[in-house]
Protein backbone atom coordinates (compact mmCIF):
# COMPACT_ATOMS: atom_id res chain seq x y z
CA UNK A 1 0.00 0.00 0.00
CA UNK A 2 1.45 3.32 -1.33
CA UNK A 3 2.02 5.90 2.16
CA UNK A 4 -0.28 8.42 3.37
CA UNK A 5 -0.24 12.18 4.02
CA UNK A 6 1.62 13.78 5.79
CA UNK A 7 3.73 10.86 8.51
CA UNK A 8 1.56 7.54 8.18
CA UNK A 9 3.48 6.26 5.49
CA UNK A 10 6.24 8.10 3.40
CA UNK A 11 8.93 9.80 5.55
CA UNK A 12 9.03 13.38 5.39
CA UNK A 13 11.96 14.76 3.04
CA UNK A 14 14.22 17.18 5.46
CA UNK A 15 17.47 17.27 7.28
CA UNK A 16 19.03 13.70 8.08
CA UNK A 17 18.33 14.28 11.35
CA UNK A 18 15.70 15.92 13.75
CA UNK A 19 14.43 15.94 17.23
CA UNK A 20 11.18 14.71 18.65
CA UNK A 21 9.95 16.03 22.53
CA UNK A 22 6.96 14.92 24.36
CA UNK A 23 5.98 12.80 26.78
CA UNK A 24 5.69 8.75 27.81
CA UNK A 25 3.63 7.16 29.59
CA UNK A 26 3.17 3.87 31.14
CA UNK A 27 0.38 2.69 33.21
CA UNK A 28 0.01 -0.41 34.74
CA UNK A 29 -3.35 -1.98 34.40
CA UNK A 30 -3.77 -5.07 36.80
CA UNK A 31 -3.20 -6.29 39.40
CA UNK A 32 -2.94 -2.94 40.63
CA UNK A 33 -2.92 0.04 38.69
CA UNK A 34 0.11 2.19 38.50
CA UNK A 35 1.03 5.40 36.21
CA UNK A 36 3.48 7.75 35.95
CA UNK A 37 4.61 10.26 32.68
CA UNK A 38 7.86 12.37 31.96
CA UNK A 39 9.17 14.80 28.99
CA UNK A 40 11.73 13.16 27.41
CA UNK A 41 13.59 13.75 23.66
CA UNK A 42 13.72 11.57 21.39
CA UNK A 43 16.29 11.05 17.75
CA UNK A 44 15.60 10.66 14.53
CA UNK A 45 18.11 9.63 12.33
CA UNK A 46 18.55 8.56 8.74
CA UNK A 47 20.91 5.65 8.64
CA UNK A 48 22.37 6.72 5.23
CA UNK A 49 23.06 10.13 6.02
CA UNK A 50 24.87 9.64 9.28
CA UNK A 51 27.86 11.96 8.31
CA UNK A 52 25.37 14.82 7.49
CA UNK A 53 23.95 14.25 10.88
CA UNK A 54 27.31 15.02 12.36
CA UNK A 55 27.41 17.85 10.86
CA UNK A 56 24.38 19.92 11.71
CA UNK A 57 25.78 21.19 15.03
CA UNK A 58 28.50 21.23 16.94
CA UNK A 59 27.07 20.14 19.79
CA UNK A 60 25.88 16.84 18.34
CA UNK A 61 28.11 14.15 16.55
CA UNK A 62 28.02 10.67 15.15
CA UNK A 63 30.05 7.90 16.57
CA UNK A 64 32.66 10.31 18.55
CA UNK A 65 32.23 12.34 22.00
CA UNK A 66 29.94 15.40 22.09
CA UNK A 67 27.56 17.08 24.28
CA UNK A 68 24.57 14.80 22.35
CA UNK A 69 25.82 11.79 20.20
CA UNK A 70 24.94 9.01 18.11
CA UNK A 71 27.14 5.79 18.21
CA UNK A 72 26.10 3.16 15.94
CA UNK A 73 27.35 0.71 18.67
CA UNK A 74 24.49 1.15 20.92
CA UNK A 75 22.14 -0.34 18.83
CA UNK A 76 21.61 -3.46 16.44
CA UNK A 77 24.77 -5.85 16.53
CA UNK A 78 25.93 -3.70 19.06
CA UNK A 79 29.56 -3.89 17.61
CA UNK A 80 29.55 -0.84 15.87
CA UNK A 81 28.75 -2.41 12.24
CA UNK A 82 26.95 -0.50 9.78
CA UNK A 83 23.13 -0.04 11.19
CA UNK A 84 21.88 0.55 7.54
CA UNK A 85 22.87 -2.80 6.43
CA UNK A 86 21.71 -4.70 9.38
CA UNK A 87 17.91 -3.20 8.98
CA UNK A 88 18.92 -4.75 4.98
CA UNK A 89 19.73 -7.93 6.36
CA UNK A 90 16.55 -8.11 8.70
CA UNK A 91 14.74 -7.08 5.47
CA UNK A 92 16.21 -9.20 2.70
CA UNK A 93 15.37 -12.07 5.45
CA UNK A 94 11.97 -11.47 4.77
CA UNK A 95 12.08 -10.72 1.46
CA UNK A 96 12.04 -7.09 1.59
CA UNK A 97 14.52 -5.19 -0.78
CA UNK A 98 14.71 -1.62 0.46
CA UNK A 99 17.72 -0.92 -2.10
CA UNK A 100 17.20 2.78 -2.85
CA UNK A 101 15.03 3.55 0.23
CA UNK A 102 15.62 5.48 3.67
CA UNK A 103 16.05 3.96 6.73
CA UNK A 104 14.86 6.46 10.37
CA UNK A 105 15.58 4.68 13.41
CA UNK A 106 14.11 6.49 16.18
CA UNK A 107 15.59 6.52 19.34
CA UNK A 108 17.29 8.56 22.54
CA UNK A 109 20.47 10.21 22.15
CA UNK A 110 23.38 9.87 24.14
CA UNK A 111 23.96 13.05 26.53
CA UNK A 112 27.68 13.16 27.84
CA UNK A 113 28.24 10.04 27.05
CA UNK A 114 25.33 7.91 28.24
CA UNK A 115 22.01 6.75 27.39
CA UNK A 116 19.27 4.07 27.88
CA UNK A 117 16.93 3.00 25.02
CA UNK A 118 13.80 0.38 26.19
CA UNK A 119 12.81 1.00 23.21
CA UNK A 120 14.03 2.18 20.00
CA UNK A 121 12.41 1.59 16.63
CA UNK A 122 13.81 1.60 12.60
CA UNK A 123 11.01 2.89 10.27
CA UNK A 124 12.52 0.88 6.60
CA UNK A 125 11.07 2.44 3.04
CA UNK A 126 10.81 0.97 -0.02
CA UNK A 127 12.79 2.95 -3.15
CA UNK A 128 8.63 4.53 -3.70
CA UNK A 129 8.37 5.82 -0.38
CA UNK A 130 6.63 2.74 0.88
CA UNK A 131 6.43 1.97 4.59
CA UNK A 132 7.81 -1.79 3.91
CA UNK A 133 9.44 -3.00 7.60
CA UNK A 134 9.38 -1.86 11.30
CA UNK A 135 11.73 -3.18 13.57
CA UNK A 136 10.98 -2.51 17.23
CA UNK A 137 14.23 -2.90 19.46
CA UNK A 138 13.87 -3.67 22.89
CA UNK A 139 16.73 -3.33 25.56
CA UNK A 140 16.22 -4.48 29.48
CA UNK A 141 18.16 -2.84 32.59
CA UNK A 142 20.52 -5.88 32.60
CA UNK A 143 21.56 -5.03 28.85
CA UNK A 144 20.19 -7.41 26.75
CA UNK A 145 18.68 -6.51 24.19
CA UNK A 146 16.00 -8.18 21.25
CA UNK A 147 14.60 -6.88 17.56
CA UNK A 148 11.07 -7.68 16.94
CA UNK A 149 11.28 -7.38 13.20
CA UNK A 150 7.31 -6.73 11.33
CA UNK A 151 7.23 -6.68 7.52
CA UNK A 152 4.24 -3.88 7.08
CA UNK A 153 1.30 -5.76 5.77
CA UNK A 154 -1.46 -5.14 4.01
CA UNK A 155 -4.36 -4.11 5.69
CA UNK A 156 -1.94 -2.93 8.87
CA UNK A 157 -1.42 0.18 7.68
CA UNK A 158 -4.43 3.58 7.12
CA UNK A 159 -4.59 7.67 8.47
CA UNK A 160 -4.32 6.76 11.37
CA UNK A 161 -0.85 4.58 11.42
CA UNK A 162 0.32 1.23 11.71
CA UNK A 163 -1.34 -1.37 13.78
CA UNK A 164 0.91 -4.45 14.07
CA UNK A 165 0.78 -7.44 16.86
CA UNK A 166 3.92 -9.08 18.40
CA UNK A 167 4.09 -12.16 20.80
CA UNK A 168 6.25 -11.31 23.33
CA UNK A 169 9.99 -13.61 23.21
CA UNK A 170 12.45 -11.59 25.59
CA UNK A 171 12.37 -10.96 28.97
CA UNK A 172 11.84 -6.72 29.56
CA UNK A 173 10.49 -6.60 32.77
CA UNK A 174 10.54 -8.47 36.34
CA UNK A 175 6.53 -7.76 36.63
CA UNK A 176 5.90 -9.25 33.68
CA UNK A 177 5.84 -12.79 32.57
CA UNK A 178 6.14 -14.32 28.99
CA UNK A 179 2.94 -15.22 27.98
CA UNK A 180 2.24 -11.87 26.33
CA UNK A 181 1.39 -10.47 23.08
CA UNK A 182 2.31 -6.49 22.27
CA UNK A 183 -0.43 -4.55 20.04
CA UNK A 184 1.81 -1.85 18.29
CA UNK A 185 0.12 1.00 16.70
CA UNK A 186 2.48 4.07 15.53
CA UNK A 187 2.72 7.03 13.76
CA UNK A 188 5.38 7.06 11.59
CA UNK A 189 7.50 10.45 11.97
CA UNK A 190 6.40 13.42 10.13
CA UNK A 191 5.87 16.76 12.07
CA UNK A 192 4.74 14.32 15.23
CA UNK A 193 5.49 11.07 15.96
CA UNK A 194 3.39 8.52 18.55
CA UNK A 195 3.95 4.84 19.58
CA UNK A 196 1.66 3.20 21.53
CA UNK A 197 2.05 -0.43 23.04
CA UNK A 198 -0.60 -2.36 24.94
CA UNK A 199 0.42 -5.29 26.19
CA UNK A 200 -1.98 -7.96 26.98
CA UNK A 201 -2.36 -11.63 28.64
CA UNK A 202 -5.79 -14.23 27.50
CA UNK A 203 -7.54 -11.96 30.33
CA UNK A 204 -6.95 -8.69 27.98
CA UNK A 205 -4.60 -5.54 28.70
CA UNK A 206 -1.87 -5.64 31.29
CA UNK A 207 0.14 -2.54 30.62
CA UNK A 208 -0.07 0.50 27.67
CA UNK A 209 2.82 2.35 27.02
CA UNK A 210 2.78 6.07 24.73
CA UNK A 211 5.14 8.09 23.35
CA UNK A 212 4.03 11.63 21.74
CA UNK A 213 6.42 13.41 20.61
CA UNK A 214 6.47 17.40 18.75
CA UNK A 215 9.36 17.61 15.39
CA UNK A 216 12.19 20.22 16.22
CA UNK A 217 14.64 20.67 14.01
CA UNK A 218 18.58 19.36 15.20
CA UNK A 219 20.43 22.42 15.56
CA UNK A 220 22.37 24.13 18.46
CA UNK A 221 19.24 26.61 19.57
CA UNK A 222 16.91 23.37 19.73
CA UNK A 223 20.07 21.28 21.59
CA UNK A 224 20.54 23.44 23.82
CA UNK A 225 17.03 24.47 24.77
CA UNK A 226 16.74 20.62 25.33
CA UNK A 227 19.42 20.73 27.47
CA UNK A 228 18.24 23.09 29.86
CA UNK A 229 15.10 22.50 29.67
CA UNK A 230 15.46 18.56 30.05
CA UNK A 231 18.32 18.37 31.95
CA UNK A 232 20.07 14.83 32.42
CA UNK A 233 17.44 13.58 30.83
CA UNK A 234 18.98 10.16 30.15
CA UNK A 235 19.79 9.78 33.63
CA UNK A 236 15.98 10.42 35.11
CA UNK A 237 15.48 7.90 32.45
CA UNK A 238 17.34 5.47 34.36
CA UNK A 239 16.46 6.89 37.58
CA UNK A 240 12.29 6.94 36.43
CA UNK A 241 12.89 3.41 35.39
CA UNK A 242 14.28 2.18 39.26
CA UNK A 243 12.11 4.28 41.34
CA UNK A 244 8.73 2.95 39.22
CA UNK A 245 9.79 -0.30 40.12
CA UNK A 246 10.11 0.23 43.57
CA UNK A 247 6.75 1.88 43.85
CA UNK A 248 5.55 -0.87 42.10
CA UNK A 249 6.89 -3.34 44.03
CA UNK A 250 5.56 -1.75 47.29
CA UNK A 251 2.42 -1.60 45.92
CA UNK A 252 2.61 -5.84 45.78
CA UNK A 253 3.36 -6.59 42.16
CA UNK A 254 4.43 -9.89 42.10
CA UNK A 255 8.02 -10.39 40.88
CA UNK A 256 9.40 -12.79 38.14
CA UNK A 257 12.93 -13.92 38.09
CA UNK A 258 14.84 -14.06 34.97
CA UNK A 259 15.31 -17.95 35.12
CA UNK A 260 11.20 -18.49 35.73
CA UNK A 261 10.93 -16.49 32.59
CA UNK A 262 12.82 -17.99 30.60
CA UNK A 263 9.95 -19.64 29.40
CA UNK A 264 9.93 -19.06 25.06
CA UNK A 265 6.17 -19.36 24.80
CA UNK A 266 6.78 -20.01 20.79
CA UNK A 267 3.48 -17.85 19.57
CA UNK A 268 5.69 -16.42 16.96
CA UNK A 269 7.13 -18.86 15.41
CA UNK A 270 5.85 -21.62 13.12
CA UNK A 271 2.03 -22.17 13.03
CA UNK A 272 1.57 -20.94 16.54
CA UNK A 273 0.95 -16.77 16.46
CA UNK A 274 -2.75 -17.59 17.56
CA UNK A 275 -3.73 -15.69 20.87
CA UNK A 276 -5.54 -18.38 21.46
CA UNK A 277 -2.64 -20.90 21.76
CA UNK A 278 -2.93 -23.66 24.36
CA UNK A 279 0.95 -22.39 25.21
CA UNK A 280 -0.50 -18.56 26.15
CA UNK A 281 -3.66 -20.18 28.01
CA UNK A 282 -1.58 -22.81 29.71
CA UNK A 283 1.67 -20.49 31.04
CA UNK A 284 -0.48 -16.95 31.47
CA UNK A 285 1.02 -15.69 34.59
CA UNK A 286 2.01 -12.56 35.86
Amino acid sequence: MRAMPINSGKPVAAEAAALYVGCVMHARLKPMGHRFSYRVMSLLIDLDRLADAGRQSPLFCVNRAALYSFHEADHGQRDGSSLRAYAQRCAAERGIDLAGGRVLLLCYPRLLGYTINPLSVYFCYRADGELALLIYEVRNTFGDSHPYVRPVLSGEISDAGVRQQQDKLFYSSPFIGMAMRYHFRVLPPGERVQLRILETDREGPLLAATFNGSRRALNTRELLRAFLGLPLVTLKIVAAIHWEALRLWLKGAPLVPRKDAALNTGLATGGGNHYTSPTLSAHVKD
